[in-house]
């Protein structure tokens, strides 16, 4: 949607932010579920009162956030780039081309049809 709307350059751009944040979210997220991984064993172990302690049912907690972060979501980042910047490149050609020879109602057909088929995606989730 970003390259058929705002033109080639834009979508160069946005890859570029997509690459950059999506990296950072994941390096954070995979550290974050480590550490408080991490600190529920230190705690299950002796340190700052043990097994049964208030600091340790807030471990528990902070554990059941943090096992998903560094297990699922922060590893999953990684394709989620992949086939981003994938599309990316396969759409690049067709905005080129639409560049070059003027053909912008192409454009607005492809986005309204991305827009159609996103918007059905989204109502048949919500029925089910």
């Amino acid at each position: 949607m970003v390259g058929l709307l705002l033109r080639a350059e834009a979508l160069g751009g946005y890859l570029a932010g997509t690459i950059l944040t999506g990296q950072l979210l994941a390096v954070f997220m995979s550290n974050t579920g480590g550490a408080w991984d991490n600190a529920k064993k230190m705690i299950e172990e002796g340190m700052y009162g043990g097994k049964g302690s208030d600091e340790h049912k807030a471990t528990v907690v902070g554990d059941i956030v943090g096992d998903p972060l560094k297990d699922t979501a922060g590893p999953s980042i990684n394709p989620l780039i992949k086939v981003m910047n994938l599309v990316g490149l396969l759409i690049a050609p067709v905005l080129v081309t639409t560049k070059a020879s003027g053909m912008t109602y192409w454009t607005v057909i492809i986005a309204a049809s991305a827009v159609l088929v996103f918007s059905l995606a989204h109502a048949q989730k919500e029925v089910v």
